[in-house]
């Protein structure tokens, strides 16, 4: 421990014997880090400790489910922050709920494709900007860091992590890992293609060579852990060979007299058991089949008659013992990969290839086996995942990657590389992790609504009597009640209740107490009544954050307004309601200047944020729209009734609030790609939604004459 001034003790003192909490500055001094013999250091570097103890976990709610119900499981497509569904999901593991197919509980197979903090423009197409990675440095490295700190845990005791970064920040990232998993744990730094265009020709000098390659980082959790060799399928099949039968490998207990050879040096390649049952074999071929078949031949006879691989060894005719390698269709696979891609030009920024998933899940995980993917973007890996047979667990941060997982998981095709026929997805859901939908929790019953006010504020749910007050649960050691707003019919939370609840049990209580209630059901405007020691916290649903709980200000996700934006790395802190954005639109159709093309034309007059993130309430018309998300072709019904379940929307096109705000706040819509029915999604910044359908009658049928152009 770091020493303390007799200040400092005194003032720690004077704190507990008042029941007050220590300041965080005295986190470090209490429990300083464990130093390694050596490690990365840089500002703002957590211990993981802290790491795991301050990360909320936030419930998840669910959306909607596709495909029906499942067996024991549906897959999960998680919107919200990774870290914080992380730390719920590593809750599930704890409940057994994350299991694979042999029973172990956890994650068999982590893949994640992190933004790689380049600040490199990525294009999709000539002149359009994908996205800028936003973290860079120190900070982009703890982001990291924190998030493989909660895939470590997640992890079954037999799982592994591949990490695919670039070069730019991969030394980094190294470190981390080895810090996190242990140096022992490093299993393969896997080098991956990756397609560039090389434009230095033109040029008479350069300032570096141009990149070719990633890099996969590949660790285990436990050093005992062993995997199947990886193979790939050769073009034209190996005849048999015959290799040394020595080697240089020193292991004395593998010498022993061969063909009246004992070797002094080095080792035979086999046991002596084996190898002397090799020679016989070798024996038994020549005597009964070399005229008839070659020793390929008599391989893959005896092979396929009798299900044996058999060995052979024989003393070459240069004196020396070798053993037989037999003919094969494959060639196993080294840490170079070169054979393959690792991206997909499908539209979608730093789309990954399905081929290379396709060999790291089929070659790490078995049937059934869970993988997950914490950065999913467009679903490469959720899909692939599908295809062979695995149960998954995919999270992402953005509406834009949710909608566009949504689409690709509804549309697969059987076979690797999006071909074949269709397939079918087993069920899935959508659940939102960190904004909820409060009117879908309003009408959960009693039980299931005590039960998410108590995970919404991290509560132990642990009922307890006091005072012959019946109590739900403790927030780090203080009382919690559940204020039940459904009582009787219903009853509200006022200066009423606060003074009888204190009356009964404010003697017997500490300097805290925490109620959780309906915001509907709260008479009152404070956040907190004192009573006597007693600081009464109202916890309101939805929530009015008080940040004096918390380490740390709460944050909410911010949704993209460029294309540039769309992989920024984004990390958030709490939660926060669904809160419909007020939307006031006009609809035309139009016809640009100097040519035959005819749009739709959505006109947006009015979009204001009702978000209760901080600083929204602050912002002016127009200023919170990130996009809007359109279906062109949505098959609506006017006839279908509410309790039927909706078509999903399947995303054909993305408008970002930039782009929309330097054509006039206009959205133009290709007449002639829509059915009869569009939807359109308009997200905030906060990634609240607001949807609407309209028909190609709404748009009129008279042509407006325009200058602008589609964009």
């Amino acid at each position: 421990m770091s020493n303390l001034t007799n200040t400092q003790c005194q003032h720690i003192i004077e704190l507990l014997e008042r029941g007050e909490d220590l300041p965080l500055d005295y986190k470090h001094l209490l429990f300083p880090s464990e130093r390694q013999e050596y490690e990365l250091v840089y500002a703002g570097k957590e211990r993981e400790e802290d790491i795991l103890a301050e990360t909320m976990a936030v419930p998840l709610q669910p959306i909607r489910t596709f495909g029906g119900k499942g067996n024991d499981w549906n897959n999960m497509l998680i919107f919200g922050d990774n870290l914080q569904a992380m730390k719920t999901l590593l809750k599930m593991k704890e409940e057994g709920k994350l299991v694979n197919a042999d029973g172990s509980r956890g994650v068999r197979l982590v893949y994640i494709d992190p933004p790689f903090a380049t600040k490199e423009e990525f294009r999709t197409a000539p002149e359009e900007k994908a996205f800028r990675d936003k973290l860079a440095g120190a900070q982009f490295v703890e982001f990291i860091r924190k998030r493989v700190v909660l895939l470590r845990q997640l992890l079954t005791d037999h799982g592994a992590i591949l990490l695919h970064i670039d070069y730019r920040k991969g030394h980094y990232v190294k470190v981390i890992l080895d810090e996190v998993f242990g140096e022992h744990n490093f299993r393969n730094e896997i080098v991956v293609k990756r397609g560039s265009k090389n434009v230095q020709a033109q040029f008479e000098t350069i300032e570096s060579l141009a990149s070719g390659h990633d890099v996969i980082l590949f660790y285990s959790k436990d050093p005992s852990t062993r995997f199947e060799k990886l193979v790939a399928p050769l073009k034209d099949a190996q005849m048999g060979t015959w290799n040394n039968h020595w080697r240089g490998t020193d292991r004395p207990t593998m010498r022993y007299e061969l063909f009246g050879i004992t070797p002094k040096t080095g080792q035979w390649r086999w046991s002596k058991e084996r190898t002397l049952q090799a020679i016989r074999n070798y024996k038994e071929y020549m005597e009964h089949a070399s005229q008839d078949m070659s020793i390929d031949q008599y391989y893959l006879h005896t092979l396929s008659t009798t299900g044996k691989a058999l060995d052979f060894v024989r003393l070459s005719d240069t004196g020396t013992p070798e053993h037989y390698v037999p003919p094969r269709d494959y060639r196993i696979i080294n840490d170079t990969w070169l054979d393959i891609n690792a991206y997909e030009r499908n539209g979608y920024p730093t789309q990954k290839s399905e081929y290379l998933l396709s060999r790291i899940i089929d070659g790490l995980s078995n049937a059934d086996d869970l993988i997950l993917d914490t950065f999913a973007g467009s679903g490469t890996t959720l899909a692939v995942a599908e295809k062979l047979g695995r149960r998954w667990i995919g999270i992402d941060c953005g509406k834009l990657a949710i909608y566009t997982m949504q689409k690709r998981l509804l549309n697969l095709k059987s076979e690797i590389g999006n071909k074949g026929k269709p397939l079918k997805p087993k069920p899935f859901s959508l659940y939102n992790a960190g904004l909820y939908d409060f009117a879908r929790l309003k009408e959960l019953p009693w039980d299931g609504w005590r039960a998410i006010a108590l995970d919404l504020f991290q509560c132990r749910d642990e009922p307890h009597k006091v005072g012959g007050i019946e109590l739900d649960g403790y927030r780090d050691g203080d009382d919690v009640l559940v204020f039940n707003h459904k009582a009787g019919g219903g009853v509200v939370l006022d200066y009423g209740f606060i003074d009888d609840l204190h009356a009964q049990i404010g003697s017997k209580i500490s300097s805290r107490f925490f109620i959780i209630a309906p915001a509907a059901s709260v008479t009152f405007l404070e956040d907190y009544i004192q009573k006597g020691k007693t600081r009464y916290y109202i916890l309101r649903i939805p929530y009015s954050i008080i940040n004096e709980l918390h380490n740390r200000d709460f944050e909410a996700i911010k949704q993209p307004t460029d294309e540039n934006q769309v992989n920024e790395t984004v990390e958030a802190v709490g939660f926060d309601f669904i809160r419909q954005p007020k939307v006031e639109c006009e609809y035309v159709a139009c016809q640009h200047e100097g040519d035959m093309i005819k749009d739709a034309v959505v006109k947006i007059k009015t979009f204001k944020s009702e978000a209760l993130a901080r600083g929204a309430s602050q912002k002016g018309n127009l200023e919170t729209l990130s996009m809007v998300l359109v279906d062109y072709d949505y098959p609506y019904d006017p006839a279908r009734k509410g309790r039927e379940s909706a078509p999903p929307f399947q995303l054909d096109a993305v408008y970002y609030a930039n782009d929309i705000e330097s054509n006039d706040w206009e959205v133009h819509l290709p007449l002639d790609s829509l059915g009869e029915y569009v939807m359109l999604i308009y997200i905030d910044i906060y990634g609240n939604e607001y949807t609407e359908v309209k028909s190609r009658a709404d748009f009129g049928n008279g042509l407006r004459k325009n200058g602008n152009k589609r964009k």
